[in-house]
Order: structure tokens, then C-alpha cells, then sequence
């Protein structure tokens, strides 16, 4: 190599190494796993645990136990300093006969309130193979997490979950590689694309029709056409990569014109995750003609729950009513004709996806939805300025969230509203110095001990949070009474009681869709739960929404709105008095991940309101 191109390249790679994108450090070996005593380098947390060295490999094997999460921990001694490096793989091998569940915990330094570690796991079929990459900072498909500092890993763990049977793994490598700083490389399949001012429609969009038809996108429209005869009449369009978040809107409206010579009669529906919303149809269409056609989100039929099926199994949703389709992951927006002889060939003109201001009946909040001889048996208004604490605890348990804690300084009462504030902020459970401490604060609101109903009517006006991560939710739980002993057992759903979750929303979901459910026969391995997640829900013109439970022997029906979206008639139905919750965590089953740049956020309660009805009210 000449000098003058050595001097080049060598300042080449300068460049690069200060813009951190110098070549990877060589992977590290945090283990020699081929030596005799590789064995001894890892230490069982449980006598359930054995560990054995052979062929250059570690082998794990579990015995079933009543330990939780029984593994093996790394002996090190002291903290290993990995900064050169952006991440630790572990690959396993399961050598059982039945699947097994490994995961990978690396312990940093921080306090341990912050939970300072990082998590990632892997499911291996019997005589398969998987890799388990913790980059650090993340956990549990590579989302955001604790801060790990790799500079002081204090414990590498593997695990698996609760053994029933005879397990093991072989543990065939655990190294460090990587680069600093590395961050996981983005899956275009969680891509969402969040349409410009609710427009879908744009020169980016991708359009493909079958055979015998035609599609080309041409500036922000796309054109579409079809032969004689043509066997299929559909385009779908699509966005350039990912997929569309949608969750602004409760419906999308296509404009569309007929460009051919012949009449067309056009239909719409948008996907997800292969669910379907209805199709939205106008009449035919003329040559030359422009329609608009309106698609909700929300199915025509409320949600139907079929009759217990026994009590092994929860009752699945009656077929034909209620919707799967999710809003924030929408694959495809799908136009088809009617079949005919004749050719045909229309313009796509605009995707608007739009959220209209509900329109509520009258009696909302006036009275329940169905006539009878009703009496108001419950009327928070929030007029003051403090918690009615005749009514109300601000304080309680908090079961569903390990990061968040609850302050009664995170109940705000002002302007006729409550609000339970989601902060960042340090502090300890309860605000009692004993309490667990933890990094983020939230507001509780229930009536355990305080008031509780069977039976009747409960309707609350709310305005949900749009920071994501959050959590908040307007439920029942049974509560006993005194009688029954210890709150654990005056709120088990076993023995007739049942857990009414009449509005729990994921903001991740956006604020127009939130989820409906029913649990009962405790929490353990008896434990059945009814439901849909995916009611959608347009907000007034303040911004909220207004949900209700109508409660009857053997019946419930839940409301949006002053709409039905969901009932479910059955023996089953709890016969256990309720009290109401409003509660605001973190997290979820299905939630995008917390950002506390967005923080604080609240969970509006305008009113709570409830009503029984003379012939339920001895029952």
C-alpha cells in the first residue's frame, strides 16, 4: 500500500472510532466452560438445581420444587467490568424432553429500588438450540429498560420458570460482544407509522391488486382497474413499511371515484394482525361518480359472552359479535368491488382517519339505561377541594406494578375533577417510610371498607392519559365485609365473588379503545377470565368518556357512552357485594413502554355515580 493511502485509511479509521464506529472489541469468554472445573464456576440457588461439566459444555438440570425461579449464578469475584462491550449472549441447548423457558439476568450497580438489572429470555423446543442476547438497557425483547452500568456487573443469572417436571439445558457459551453503546436493531414489523394530520394516503403508500387487476400510486392518489371478467376485484393498500398506527380514530373514511364506464358498487375495510374491521359499502356508483365510505372501528354487534361452558373453561365471545381489529397496528386498507362481467377502474382519492365527538343520549348520567324504580345510592361529584375520606381511601395495596407507589399528594380534588397524577418521583408506598420505595408515584382512589353494592348500576366520566405506559382503570372487587377476615379473603373471586373491570385502558392503545373484562375462581391455577379488549369508544367534546356496568342476577351489561358494547348472561355472575377502584399503574399485558419525558400525566374522574333498583336491592 503506497504511503500517502496508508495516511488516508489510517485517518479513516480514526474518524470513525471517534464517532463510535470502530470495529467491535473480540467477544469475551465470561467463563472457560471447556475446563475441568467449569462446573464450580456456577452456583445452584436451590438443592433442585444440579450443575455438571462434560464435552465443553455446562449442563443445568432441575428437579421439580416449590422455588420460583431456580437457576444457576456465575461466581465472580467482584464486579466484571464489560464496557467495552454492548451486550452478553448465552446459548443454550435443551437436552429434557419437553420444552423449557431459559432466562438471562445481569445485575448492575444502583439502588435496589430501581431494580438495577437487565432481562432477557428465549423458549427452546426439546433437542433445539436458541441464543439469549441481553444488550444492555434493555429487557424482554430488547425494550427499553434500566440504565444497566456495564462497568459493574455484579451477577449474570440463568434461570427458568417454576419445574414441574425433570428439565435441563446445556449451557454451550456465554460471552460478551459487542460494541458500547449498542443498541438493538429495529424489527420493521414493530414499525408504525402515524399518518400526517389522520391522512393514510400518500405518495409512499404501497398498492397491490391480483391478477386481472391493476394499481399504480401516482402523486397522493392511487389508481386502480380491472379486465372482463377480472376473478377477484380488490387493491390493498398498504404503508411503505411497518405498519400504520391508526389510534387517533374510531373510523377511516375513503374517498373514491369511479373513473370507469360502468357502474361500480365499492366496499372498504382496514387490517390488523389479520383481524378486520366491518366493511364499509356505499351505493353503487356511477360513472364519473365520487363517494365517501365510512369505516368504524367498532363492531355493529356489542360483544356477546356465551353461557359458562363448565368450570374448567372460560366462555369464549358468541361469533359475529364484537372486534379483534386493533387500530394501532393496521396493515392494510382494502377496497373490493362487487363481481361483474364488465371492466372497471376507480381512484382512491384520500384515507382519513378521524375520531368524531360522541353523541350521547340524554339520561347519561342522569339515571341508568333500562327503566325500573331506581334510587341513587352513590353521588361523587368531586366539588371540593380534598378526598372524602367518609368515602373514599387513598391509600391501599398495590399488586399489579413494581416500579410505581401511591401518595395521597397523587389525588388532586380541584375544578370538580379528581386526578390521579403519574409522576417521577422517589418515594415510598402509601407514603409510610416502611413502604416499598420506588422510582415513580401515582394516585389510588377505593371504597373498600367504606361502601360497596350488589347489584345495580355504576357509571363514572373520565379523561384517560396519553403518555404511554400508563395503566388506569374503573373496576369492582368483592368484598365480604369484616366478617370475612383479612382483605384477601374479603375480595376473593372465589366462591361467587368476580372481579368487574368495567374500564381498563392501555395508553399505548390510544384513547379511543379499552378493555372489558371479568375474572373469577381466584388468581391461581382455578382462575377463568371473559372479556374483549378491543372496545372502541369515541370521547366528548371535552375529551372523555363516560362507561357504566349494569349488574343484575345472572346478567351484566357494560356500557360507552350510553351505548351497550358488551354483556354476558350467566349463573355465574358474582352475588357478592362490590366495592368501586380507580387505580393508575404502570405497564400491562400489551402496552408500549413507559417514556418519562411525557410524565406527568393524569387519570380524570369527573363524576362517579351509582343507582339500585327496588326489586335488586333485597336480593
Amino acid at each position: 500500500m503506497r504511503a500517502d493511502r496508508r495516511a488516508v485509511v489510517l485517518a479513516s479509521l480514526s474518524v470513525l472510532a471517534l464517532c463510535g464506529l470502530a470495529r467491535a472489541a473480540e467477544p469475551k469468554p465470561l467463563v472457560d466452560l471447556s475446563a475441568g472445573d467449569a462446573a464450580s464456576k456456577f452456583k445452584p440457588t436451590s438443592g433442585d438445581v444440579t450443575v455438571a461439566a462434560g464435552n465443553g459444555a455446562v449442563n443445568v438440570t432441575f428437579q421439580p420444587g416449590k422455588e420460583g425461579y431456580p437457576g444457576v449464578d456465575l461466581v465472580q469475584d467482584g464486579p466484571l467490568d464489560l464496557s467495552q462491550y454492548g451486550h452478553i449472549e448465552a446459548k443454550v441447548t435443551n437436552t429434557g424432553k419437553a420444552p423449557i423457558l431459559v432466562a438471562m439476568r445481569v445485575d448492575g450497580d444502583g439502588p435496589w429500588q430501581d431494580n438495577p438489572w437487565n432481562t432477557e429470555q428465549t423458549y427452546v423446543q426439546p433437542g433445539k438450540t436458541g441464543t439469549i442476547t441481553l444488550i444492555f438497557g434493555y429487557s424482554y425483547g430488547h425494550k427499553p429498560a434500566y440504565a444497566l452500568k456495564s462497568n459493574a456487573i455484579k451477577a449474570i443469572k440463568l434461570f427458568t420458570g417454576k419445574v414441574k417436571a425433570e428439565s435441563s439445558f446445556r449451557l454451550e457459551s456465554l460471552v460478551a460482544a459487542g460494541q458500547p453503546g449498542e443498541v438493538p436493531a429495529v424489527d420493521p414489523a414493530t414499525i408504525r407509522i402515524k399518518p400526517k394530520d389522520g391522512q393514510a394516503l400518500d405518495s409512499k403508500v404501497l398498492a397491490t391488486a391480483p391478477t386481472g387487476g391493476t394499481a399504480k400510486v401516482e402523486g397522493d392518489t392511487v389508481t386502480v382497474s380491472f379486465t372482463a371478467n377480472a376473478k377477484d376485484r380488490f387493491v390493498a393498500i398498504k404503508p411503505p413499511q411497518g405498519k400504520w398506527d391508526f389510534r387517533d380514530g374510531t373510523q377511516v373514511r375513503v374517498k373514491i371515484k369511479n373513473t370507469g364506464s360502468a357502474p361500480i358498487t365499492p366496499r372498504a375495510k382496514v387490517e390488523s394482525n389479520g383481524a378486520y374491521t366491518e366493511p364499509g359499502t356505499v351505493e353503487p356508483l356511477a360513472p364519473g361518480a365520487e363517494a365517501e365510505i365510512l369505516v368504524p372501528f367498532a363492531a355493529s354487534k356489542p360483544v356477546e359472552i356465551e353461557a359458562n361452558t363448565g368450570t374448567k373453561k372460560a366462555p369464549p365471545t358468541v361469533k359475529g359479535t364484537g372486534t379483534t381489529f386493533s387500530s394501532n397496528a393496521v396493515s392494510a386498507v382494502t377496497l373490493g368491488l362487487e363481481k361483474d362481467a364488465a371492466p372497471a377502474s376507480f381512484t382512491v382519492e384520500s384515507i382519513l382517519v378521524e375520531s368524531p365527538v360522541a353523541q350521547l343520549p340524554d339520561w347519561l348520567g342522569q339515571r341508568p339505561p333500562v327503566e325500573g324504580d331506581w334510587k341513587k345510592t352513590f353521588d361523587e361529584e368531586f366539588d371540593g377541594t380534598t378526598v372524602d375520606t367518609s368515602k373514599w381511601n387513598n391509600t391501599g395495596p398495590n399488586f399489579w406494578d413494581k416500579q410505581s407507589h401511591w401518595s395521597k399528594d397523587n389525588v388532586i380534588v380541584a375544578d370538580g375533577v379528581a386526578k390521579l397524577r403519574y409522576e417521577k418521583k422517589r418515594g415510598h408506598q402509601n407514603d409510610d417510610p416502611a413502604g416499598k420505595e420506588t422510582e415513580y408515584q401515582s394516585g389510588y382512589l377505593d371504597t373498600y371498607g367504606k361502601w360497596t353494592q350488589k347489584y345495580g348500576y355504576f357509571e363514572a366520566r373520565m379523561k384517560l392519559p396519553k403518555a404511554p405506559g400508563l395503566w388506569p382503570a374503573f373496576w369492582m372487587m368483592p368484598d365480604r365485609g369484616e366478617a370475612a377476615g383479612e382483605q384477601w379473603k374479603r375480595a376473593s373471586t372465589d366462591k361467587d365473588g368476580m372481579e368487574f373491570d368495567i374500564m381498563e385502558f392501555l395508553s399505548g392503545w390510544g384513547v379511543h379503545r379499552y378493555n372489558i373484562a371479568m375474572h373469577w375462581d381466584g388468581y391461581g391455577k382455578n382462575h377463568k377470565a371473559t372479556g374483549n379488549e378491543h372496545i372502541y369508544v369515541q370521547t366528548d367534546k371535552d375529551g372523555f368518556i363516560t362507561c357504566g356496568l349494569l349488574w343484575e342476577p345472572g346478567k351484566v351489561t357494560y356500557y360507552a357512552n350510553g351505548q351497550p358494547v358488551l354483556s354476558w348472561s350467566d349463573p355465574r355472575i358474582s352475588t357478592v357485594q362490590g366495592d368501586l377502584m380507580f387505580t393508575l399503574p404502570m405497564g400491562g399485558w400489551d402496552n408500549a413502554p413507559l417514556d418519562p419525558k411525557q410524565l406527568p400525566d393524569d387519570f380524570v374522574i369527573d363524576y362517579v355515580r351509582c343507582w339500585q333498583r327496588a326489586d335488586m336491592a333485597s336480593k
